[in-house]
């Protein structure tokens, strides 16, 4: 399949029509319409239908659609690093980053290292553990910024002697709001929300104890912002680390630590093959000579 076929189905794709995407393409009709039925006769499956005025995606067309995209971006991203490799340091250095306390360190570790090299680009993109792994794992994201608990060994990576408190967001008028730490059976019988990872609930259950397993636990999430509308809300009590919500609007939010007190530990990851990306190789030396110096 030809990086060129993939580019055509895209147009395609986000224009909705053949003859629009013609026209961006610089084609005729009958041309990029024989090229999306050569690509359907390649893969061996239709990826449109075909209406009077708008044409939509298959169940395959729109796999397609994502991979494609995914593949054009790992096609740009090569063709850039190896055109600069023998010039002066230049291209693209991609983080991925879950919420955490942890992420303060990345703006002090960019500029810096774009004081020294102006042309070296950076793209950060925020997402939850599972997908920073999944686009580290398929080469579309160079590092990742994650906090435990998780699979790190089958990574490179960089303990951060970083820390992140672990506890609940409540709405400041709860009654637990009153209270300067919270302990598990404060939660019992009140309504709560976890995360949805079962890592990070075993984290919990470990530490919580045989409680864990009594408390209400009413909805499950992935991103704090969206979980937080609860507590706003009503008297609602959300799992996160400090680090998630220290810019809420603590008139209307407050967050209180589990006593005992317990921590989650922020690493940085990358895969375990040499990296080639010459952007890359430099940055962690400069990310490794801040942190283990």
């Amino acid at each position: 399949m030809e990086f060129r076929l993939l580019r055509y189905f895209l147009a395609v794709a986000r224009e909705g029509t053949v003859s629009k995407a013609a026209e961006t393409l610089f084609l005729t009709q009958p041309t990029l319409s024989r090229q999306l039925s050569d690509l359907e006769y390649e893969l061996g499956t239709r990826l449109f239908i075909r209406g009077k005025k708008h044409i939509e995606l298959t169940e395959a067309g729109m796999i397609l659609r994502q991979r494609a995209e995914e593949i054009l971006e790992l096609q740009e991203k090569t063709v850039a690093e190896i055109k600069n490799r023998d010039k002066n340091l230049s291209g693209v250095v991609s983080i991925g980053a879950a919420e955490s306390k942890a992420a303060e360190i990345l703006p002090p570790l960019i500029l810096n290292f774009q004081k020294k090299y102006p042309a070296v680009r950076f793209e950060i993109q925020s997402g939850v553990a599972s997908f920073v792994k999944d686009k580290v794992d398929r080469g579309l994201l160079d590092l990742g910024l994650l906090i435990t608990p998780g699979d790190i060994d089958r990574y490179r990576f960089l303990r951060l002697g970083i820390n992140e408190r672990c506890g609940i967001l409540m709405n400041a008028r709860s009654p637990l709001a009153k209270k300067q730490t919270v302990t598990v059976s404060d939660l019992i019988g009140r309504p709560v929300i976890a995360n949805v990872r079962k890592e990070i609930q075993d984290f919990y259950r470990q530490r919580l104890g045989e409680d864990f397993d009594k408390l209400n636990i009413i909805a499950v999430f992935n991103l704090i912002n969206n979980a937080a509308f609860f507590a706003e809300r009503d008297d609602v009590y959300i799992f996160t680390i400090e680090g998630c919500v220290k810019n809420f609007d603590k008139t209307v939010f407050c967050f209180r630590p589990f006593e005992p007190e317990i921590r989650q530990e922020s690493f940085l990851i990358w895969k375990k093959q040499e990296p080639r990306n010459r952007c890359l190789i430099r940055f962690l030396e400069e990310i490794k000579n801040t942190f283990q110096a």
